[in-house]
This record gives structure tokens, sequence and C-alpha cells, in this order.
């Protein structure tokens, strides 16, 4: 799903595009798709960078992933055994590698690789800063990690992706950790096939991070975040 609108000053438009971690990140100039599976290249033919969080199939489509950089031209981002599998069929100039610490300017949006605490080969996790400094961490399907403090302190997320089921020993309880140590001004629960797994989430955040707004998403609604205050 294209998203033709443009997000408000301040602001970021995304769309939940799967079960899984599956998101397209649209910032005033550039449209960014996170971990695209189970979608249709149509639904992708406007964007600039797509970031791959790791290997595993519910991340990675290398198929769907060639047909939209040969359609788009877009920049592919990706942890080290991800890059692996697309390196000979992504040209060289458009396919980065990542590891924690990697930053990468998309224009002037700004992508950085953090770790991730998932049984992967190389995971990554993403902290995507717009031009105007909306700050989204998208945590792909990580368990929670006590470095997630430090980022949250200093980064001062705006909004966060928390994983509640289907990946290894993640469940409500583990994604709300997540939003915990961070501490965002939203917190969006996902990677799931079930909204009971979203609502428990979003009560452990009413009850214990009341602060801290839970969004739940629909898939293939477009939602707007603003900048924290």
């Amino acid at each position: 799903m294209s998203i033709q609108k443009t997000p408000e000053k301040n602001s970021i438009l995304f769309v939940w595009l799967n079960n899984y971690a599956g998101i397209l990140l649209k910032t005033p100039s550039k449209t960014l798709a996170i971990d695209p599976v189970d979608v249709k290249p149509k639904a992708l033919q406007n964007v600039d960078a797509i970031l791959i969080t790791h290997e595993h199939y519910d991340h990675l489509d290398p198929r769907l992933i060639v047909e939209i950089q040969k359609e788009t031209n877009c920049t592919i981002i990706a942890d080290a055994a991800s890059t692996k599998k697309l390196q000979h069929a992504i040209p060289n100039d458009k396919l980065q590698e990542v590891k924690p610490g990697s930053e990468i300017k998309i224009g002037e949006v700004t992508v950085k690789a953090e770790k991730s605490n998932h049984p992967a080969q190389a995971p990554v996790t993403y902290i995507i800063t717009s031009e105007d400094q909306v700050k989204v961490y998208h945590t792909a399907d990580s368990l929670p990690f006590p470095e997630l403090a430090k980022l949250g302190q200093k980064e001062k997320f705006d909004v966060v992706f928390c994983t509640v089921g289907i990946a290894p020993s993640a469940t409500p309880q583990t994604g709300f950790e997540i939003a915990w140590l961070t501490k965002p001004q939203v917190a969006v629960p996902y990677h799931t096939a079930t909204t009971a797994s979203q609502k428990e989430f979003a009560e452990l955040l009413k009850k214990e991070l009341p602060r801290t707004a839970c969004l739940i998403p629909e898939q293939n609604k477009i939602y707007q975040v603003s900048k924290r205050k």
C-alpha cells in the first residue's frame, strides 16, 4: 500500500504491512519500507529505501526485494546475512551492509543500526530520524535488552514498534519491557496475528507506563505520529 499524502510538519506516516515487522514509513521527503514480506511489489512502488533487519523468512523475501529494487532503483540497507543473500542480485552501489553502530543517510533522513536480541545470524534494529527530527525505533522482533534504557534516554523516541508475539519467546510482556526501557511517546504493538496480544500489551502500558500512549495498528491503514513536544 503506497502512502499518497505527505505527513504534517514534525510528523511521520506509517502503515503496518503484515503480521510481522513489515512497516511502510513516510517522512516529508522519503518513503522507507522495513522488512516487507507478504506484500505485492506495486504496493511499494515509490520507496526510496528498503531496510532489512535479518534473514528469517518473515523479514526477508529476496525475490520481492529484487523486484522492487529493479522497479524503483531504491537503496537496500541490510544486515550481514541478508546482504549475503542479496549480493548477487542487487547492484553493488545499491546494497549497503550494516551492523550495530552503522549510520546511513537517505537524503536528509538518517538510518542507524543498533543491536537486536533475536536468534538470527547478525540481526539489527533500526533508529530512523526524519528531516525534522521525528525519531522512530523499529525493533524488528527483538526481545528486550539492557542497552535499550540508554538508547531511550539518549534518543527520546517518538514511536517505538514493540514485538508482542510469533517470534521466539516474544509476548505482550516482553513487548511491554521494550516500551518500559525506551519510554517513547507512542508505543506500537506489532509482530502478532492476534488482537488479544495487542490489547494485553495496551493494558500493561496503561497500568505501568501511563505517559506512553499505545497505538494498536490495523494492517494497511495509515497512521500519523507527531514529534514529542
